[in-house]
């Protein structure tokens, strides 16, 4: 059995931090993307409106007018084209001179957009994604929290998977880490594997297999190699929001649930999906309320060790760099390193 190492969880958020994302950052449930209603929200500093034109396909452009500037998402969607709110001005899916769209991507489950100046890497046509469970015999649901860090934080947080006993006792037991990756683990052998009994009642618990690994820098996937719900996946997303007015970071956790089984009372859970996605978001929103206050904990000591002359482990995890967020909100959100209340049915 291995124990909680900081060397070790470091390294691996750190190699994390180097792979490629191709400047792409989730940042919404694909369900709160719709074509009867604008949906606005903020990356990497960036006011962003997303919608659906009339084929389906996701659009996301700057969230400000370009008349003068109103927002975006407190407009409509009529034929497929944002109109604004303060003097009807109609946005196409394809822009205008003085607004263009962005590079976006609907996987199914979330929706991305590419912001090629935040990001600082050589663009991709898509995100790079995980492997799932197929769409048609999975249930999924995404919930969203933000907290006061970056995403190196989170990363590093979920790249730490002995905790979950002891700061989930609610969900976890029996939790054993079986291998972790040495300090320069290839990308092929650089996961966790991890055996733990998910509670599923007072007395009642789960045994899976799971793994643990980062696909891009932002993104950490945990995977059931073994025991119930086979090839389910649990991805959590760390996109970094912009500085708040207190002059400190802050990072949204899109956490996106694909759960599948062959047992026939599964078929009968996806098609109860719109009851049960609430239960799915919220079990995962008060893991989340707990990991945020020990991500937001790592970023506070990181900036302590900052101010007192050290590089506060800044390594080249970008937007995401786990150094101190500069005070006039300039940021790098590539490699190196507003929340909605809207729910999805």
């Amino acid at each position: 059995m291995h124990q909680a190492s900081p060397a070790l969880i470091d390294a691996a958020a750190r190699r994390a931090g180097a792979r490629p994302s191709g400047n792409w950052f989730a940042f919404a449930d694909s369900r709160l993307v719709r074509r009867d209603r604008p949906f606005g929200t903020t990356v990497a500093g960036r006011e962003l409106v997303a919608w659906r034109d009339e084929d389906g396909a996701v659009v996301v452009g700057p969230g400000a007018c370009p008349h003068l500037g109103a927002p975006l998402a407190e407009g409509r969607v009529v034929c497929g084209e944002v109109v604004c709110r303060w003097h009807g001005l109609a946005l196409p899916p394809d822009g205008r001179p003085g607004w263009r769209p962005l590079p976006a991507y609907d996987d199914g489950v979330l929706s991305w957009v590419r912001l090629d100046a935040e990001g600082g890497e050589s663009p991709t046509p898509k995100p790079v994604l995980p492997q799932r469970p197929a769409a048609a015999g999975a249930l999924s649901a995404v919930t969203r929290l933000e907290g006061v860090c970056e995403p190196f934080d989170v990363v590093a947080n979920r790249l730490d998977p002995w905790h979950g006993a002891w700061f989930h006792p609610y969900s976890f037991t029996r939790l054993s880490v079986v291998r972790a990756p040495g300090a320069t683990a290839a990308d092929g052998d650089d996961r966790f594997l991890v055996d733990v009994t998910f509670r599923v009642g007072p007395r009642l618990g789960v045994a899976v297999r799971a793994e643990f690994s980062c696909p891009e820098p932002r993104t950490v996937v945990m995977r059931i190699v073994a025991g119930e719900g086979e090839g389910s996946v649990v991805e959590t997303h760390a996109t970094p929001v912009g500085i708040g007015p207190d002059g400190l970071p802050r990072t949204a956790v899109l956490e996106a649930t694909v759960a599948s089984s062959p047992r026939p009372g599964f078929a009968v859970a996806r098609r109860l999906a719109p009851l049960l996605r609430p239960a799915m978001r919220r079990a995962a929103s008060r893991l989340w309320r707990d990991d945020l206050a020990y991500a937001e904990r790592r970023y506070r000591l990181r900036r302590r060790g900052a101010d007192r002359g050290g590089d506060g482990g800044r390594s080249r995890f970008g937007a995401t760099s786990p150094g101190p967020a500069r005070s006039d909100g300039g940021q790098t959100y590539g490699r190196s390193g507003g929340t909605s209340s809207n729910s999805p049915p």
